[in-house]
């Protein structure tokens, strides 16, 4: 039998290259070449895709020598390296921001011009990557986007999911899920890696062995294999030549198919493995209602920490000849929320049992090693596993898992003897009917680190949901307050609003967003107000056409642009937004229109497949935006429509032309938020509770630029026990005539009973988010917004304000401070030929 064994080789011919020219005509050669040889297309091509695959593998080219430089760099200068580690990464579009990084968006256009061919057409083809679903995953795209600016050597780990969350339409005013397979034609921005493949085990059982020196150490065995296959990203910096890398980990079968069970005619068995295995990347998020997707998900959890881990590890032995005494000192982990949890337990098996060291040795490393961001302030949302279901699937780890909690309630009960209820409130393993394992506090004992995501959350976290660690280890716990990169925030989705920017103080405030405060002085000139004014009257344009085309609505750019997107979730009161509408709508029927202000309201979203509320909250949206879009009494009034298929390219339309920012959450519950901020940036006034970031957007624009209402955390906690929705709107006449619209089915003729299940979580007095108690104030705060916006001067001055204060909420400032007080990593300039 014939074997092939790897070699390794190094040809002394193959030295780098000289650098890629990025002028117009160099880039014009490039396309070309691969339109015509790559991709075996001709003159008489008419599909598009061809033309952006062809710009797209121009642009990569350039990526590529700036990528091998920086990893040249990293490995070479043996420099302490971070990992941040997350099951989601909601990128958006590639294209345009390898442009707008590289610095050659100009020459791109002028090359495309030169052969008939509009930049923005090609931009248009691309597809958004469905690797997320919300904010978590947006924050860490823009986390990397970060990095790569500050030329910080992090490293990002996700999962390549084959389809995205779901496509979401709205059919009948309810939300119907599509598939989302984005990767349908492929993906030109990505680099399969197979000679990284991990193994990732599950199921079998542990077995002790003697190793030959005589040590009893544990392997795990029997198990049912599954390989990780990398595929790499480049992550640009801002003009700086630097390129990082997010690797994503597609599952595959170990072997393709059973060709036994092939040959003896069992076709569906023979690929029963190779379709188990690559279930695993197939969605993202599956639905975790059923016990089927609660396996799925903790399974796509797992592939994720242990897939990494191995990598770093394999890496670390091969660079570093498998000497572990700097390696908690040269790496570190970044867990981004409570879903690589596994990582703790996952290296300490690493550790242990492929390099030998003691539990001692490898739980020191891990301590070391391991840093923990959480993302909710919501109890249910913290994950737990059925410890049934995660001992049968990941056996070796769970043994883990038990000794990590034998260890830790040990050092628990030293520091408060005979405290059992809080050994059993702290406890990694709660007891119960069906014992669960809280992933949360596993990934708080493993850490040195545990961060909230803003001041009011981080304050909550140590206050409350982690009161008891936070006693015990009050020196772990810190705040990182969001941000978002200005990047794509203002640069790429608002060029008219950057162009005046940098005209007026230059472009330094791109790579260092503070310095827009300068623009702050430009409020009180009549023309910068004007021509501010100008481009965000055709931001609203731009935004009125894309609601048009997706809703069939027209909102007339003269109205107030009033808009909540965001995950549809009760906490987030897109509920509290719609009664508002119906008070107005009331109203105009009333013929209480003195001094009126018109409003165009878009809420847009995806609910969970699962979440009825949610989903109902949808329905009732389209419900009362049709009965108010077809009453010609209401006319320009009053406008709503609901956006379908939120995504990161249409927020890249909506933020910039968005007049007013809704920031409803209730006090408490929202970590931090981040939409708040990219709207901000672009010059929307925010209307919020005292929640998440709101606070500090508040603080850093002055109370009299921001319209605030509702009860604080403190007053929601206090009225919890004593919350009566039947008296509130029992006094309160306009809420009183919103229910009696809902309860008499003026939003649902010929559906009755339909939006029951609302009015009833409304006037339940253990609404968790009371939602009665803010009526009242959040329609007082609507009414200031409608008198300011009729100040044209003065409302153009509170935008102009806002986004000069946005410099706070650059994360280019908040990774620097993961970077100071976690990472401790060093910046690494790359040299740019």
């Amino acid at each position: 039998m014939l074997t092939h064994k790897r070699k390794t080789i190094h040809p002394p011919g193959l030295t780098e290259l000289p650098p890629l020219p990025m002028d117009a005509a160099s880039l014009t050669s490039d396309f070309r070449r691969y339109f015509t040889y790559n991709l075996g297309q001709d003159k008489y091509c008419r599909t598009t895709y061809f033309y952006y695959k062809a710009l797209a593998l121009t642009v990569r080219d350039r990526l590529m020598e700036r990528w091998t430089r920086t990893r040249y760099a990293h490995l070479e200068s043996n420099c302490k390296r971070g990992y941040y580690l997350s099951l989601e990464f909601l990128m958006g579009r590639s294209l345009g921001n390898a442009l707008l990084n590289l610095g050659i968006n100009d020459d791109a256009t002028e090359a495309l011009h030169g052969l008939g061919i509009k930049l923005e057409d090609l931009s248009d083809v691309e597809q958004d990557a469905g690797l997320g679903n919300g904010g978590l995953g947006r924050l860490a795209a823009c986390f990397l986007d970060s990095c790569a600016t500050l030329q910080l050597p992090v490293m990002g780990y996700g999962i390549r999911y084959e389809y995205g969350m779901f496509r979401q339409r709205i059919v009948d005013g309810r939300q119907v899920e599509e598939p989302d397979h984005w990767l349908r034609d492929g993906n030109p921005w990505e680099q399969e890696r197979p000679e990284y493949t991990q193994r990732i085990r599950f199921g079998g059982h542990s077995e002790q062995y003697r190793s030959d020196s005589g040590e009893i150490r544990v392997r795990w065995v029997a198990s049912r294999d599954v390989l990780a296959v990398p595929y790499d990203i480049p992550i640009p910096g801002y003009r700086n030549g630097t390129v990082n890398t997010l690797r994503l980990w597609k599952a595959a079968a170990t072997d393709a198919f059973d060709l036994g069970e092939f040959n003896a005619g069992d076709y569906a068995e023979s690929v029963a493995t190779k379709n188990e295995a690559e279930n695993i990347t197939m969605v993202l998020y599956p639905n975790d209602a059923s016990e089927n997707g609660k396996v799925l998900r903790l399974r796509q959890q797992y592939f994720l920490a242990s897939a990494t881990l191995q990598d770093v590890v394999n890496r670390w032995v091969v660079v570093r000849k498998g000497d572990f005494k700097d390696f908690a000192a040269s790496n570190c982990f970044q867990l981004n929320d409570t879903h690589p949890s596994c990582a703790v337990p996952e290296l300490m098996r690493i550790l242990m049992d492929h390099q030998g060291m003691g539990w001692d040795q490898a739980w020191e490393i891990t301590r070391q090693t391991m840093a923990y961001t959480n993302h909710t302030l919501l109890p249910e949302a913290l994950e737990k596993w059925p410890l049934p279901l995660f001992g049968h699937l990941l056996p070796r780890i769970l043994e883990i898992v038990l000794e990590i909690n034998a260890r830790f309630l040990s050092e628990v009960s030293s520091h408060w003897p005979g405290d059992n209820q809080r050994m059993q409130r702290m406890s990694i393993i709660e007891e119960g009917a069906v014992p669960q394992v809280r992933m949360a506090y596993l990934a708080i004992v493993g850490s040195f680190s545990i961060n909230g995501v803003a001041a009011l959350h981080s304050q909550l976290l140590a206050e409350g949901l982690f009161k008891d660690f936070y006693e015990l280890w009050p020196h772990k716990f810190n705040n990182k307050t969001n941000g978002v990169t200005p990047r794509r925030w203002i640069v790429r989705c608002n060029p008219g609003l950057s162009g005046l920017v940098t005209e007026k103080i230059g472009d330094g405030w791109i790579s260092d967003l503070q310095q827009i405060k300068q623009i702050a002085t430009c409020a009180d000139d009549p023309g910068f107000r004007q021509r501010w004014y100008d481009i965000k009257q055709a931001n609203k344009e731009r935004l009125s056409a894309l609601v048009q085309t997706q809703c069939g609505v027209t909102f007339p750019a003269a109205g107030l642009f009033d808009v909540q997107v965001k995950r549809i979730h009760e906490y987030k009161r897109q509920l509290l937004n719609i009664l508002h509408v119906i008070h107005l709508y009331d109203r105009i029927k009333r013929g209480d229109t003195e001094g009126w202000t018109n409003r165009c309201v878009l809420i847009g979203g995806k609910a969970a497949p699962g979440y009825a509320m949610a989903k109902l909250i949808i329905k009732l949206v389209n419900n009362v935006a049709r009965v108010v879009n077809s009453d010609p009494l209401v006319g320009d009034k009053l406008k709503v429509a609901f956006l379908p298929n939120y995504s990161v390219t249409a927020m890249e339309v909506i933020c910039p032309g968005s007049d007013l920012s809704e920031q409803l959450s209730t006090a408490g519950k929202e970590a931090s938020g981040t939409g708040n901020m990219k709207f901000m940036m672009n010059g929307a006034l925010t209307i919020g509770t005292l929640d998440g970031a709101n606070i500090e957007i508040r603080e850093e624009v002055g109370e009299e630029n921001f319209f605030m209402f509702g009860l604080t955390a403190a007053e929601v906690d206090e009225m919890r026990w004593q919350y009566d929705p039947h008296g509130i709107i029992s006094r309160d006449a306009d809420l009183q005539r919103v229910m009696n619209l809902l309860r008499c089915g003026h939003f649902n003729l010929f559906d009755a009973g339909l939006f029951d299940p609302i009015i009833n979580a409304i006037c339940s007095p253990h609404d968790p988010w009371m939602v009665a108690a803010d009526f009242r104030s959040f329609i007082e705060a609507q009414k200031r917004v409608a008198a300011a916006y009729q100040d044209r001067d003065q409302w153009t001055r509170m935008s102009i304000i806002n986004t000069a204060c946005s410099g706070k909420f650059s994360t280019d400032r908040t990774i620097n401070d993961y970077n100071q007080e976690i990472w401790r990593l060093q910046a690494m300039p790359i040299k740019v030929a």
